[in-house]
């Protein structure tokens, strides 16, 4: 079971960090409640993180309007894409997961 509001990304299959880049992601949406998320993204490669190297993107589900509000990213750093894909999938009983 996965808690309602919950937003949860998945990326595409890669067998490490630096393989390629995770893009496109797909968000899965748990309607039910409201719900927050911040995806974060380094370089995969180096310590540059703990000097504030990073980007964060935040989301923001509104349950009673079933919309989906994408921040502004924060950040950046070396290698970064500049623009992102997300493909949006609203789960329910037939469509985003199996159910038994």
């Amino acid at each position: 079971m996965v808690k309602a509001g919950s937003i949860v990304p998945m990326g595409p299959l890669v067998q490490y960090s630096t393989e390629k880049p995770a893009d496109p992601i797909e968000l899965r949406i748990y309607p039910g409640a409201n719900g927050s998320f911040t995806l974060y993204e380094d370089e995969n490669d180096s310590y540059d993180y703990e000097k504030g190297v990073y980007a964060t993107i935040a989301f923001h589900w509104n349950d009673a309007n079933r919309q989906l509000t994408i921040d502004a990213r924060k950040g950046e750093f070396p290698g970064m894409l500049k623009t992102r894909l997300f493909d949006v999938v609203i789960v329910g009983k037939s469509h985003g997961t199996v159910w038994k």
